[in-house]
């Protein structure tokens, strides 16, 4: 449950509300595209240890480290990549947490400052039809 806000704070404005709503929601989204992120990581991973695992251990092959593009062999690239793929999901797991922490944490929020949400298809549902207007040629005889 929330505690009462202290009664010797003063009052935020509607914009200081607005601003510190926007930023709680710009936060969530931000762990949302870094799992979205993190499990592409983990496909690319799971895809690229499948694919060496066929190959001769003695074979070149590339890995970019940082940004740098490192020269090494299967047989030191492939225990690497399957301690990464073993981690990933530990990642994600604790990423996905924090994104659940973020949504409580929203949703107090949005309580505590008595935010409440309006469509624009609510207002629209709202508001009286108007009558179409449409024009008729009457003649008369």
């Amino acid at each position: 449950m929330s505690k009462p806000a202290p009664k010797n704070l003063k009052a935020k404005t509607s914009e200081e509300v607005f601003t510190g709503l926007q930023m709680l929601r710009s936060e969530q989204r931000q762990l949302a595209n870094k799992i979205t992120e993190l499990e592409m990581d983990l496909n690319e991973h799971k895809i690229v240890i499948e694919t060496l695992r066929g190959v001769d251990k003695t074979r070149k092959c590339f890995r970019m480290i940082g940004g740098v593009l490192v020269e090494r062999t299967v047989n030191e690239v492939l225990p690497e990549l399957e301690n990464n793929c073993e981690q990933l999901p530990k990642a994600i797991k604790a990423l996905e947490e924090q994104l659940e922490n973020k949504g409580r944490t929203i949703n107090e929020y949005v309580q505590q400052n008595n935010i409440h949400w309006q469509n624009v298809h609510d207002k629209k549902e709202q508001e009286p039809e108007q009558p179409a207007k449409s024009n008729v040629l009457v003649a008369s005889g």
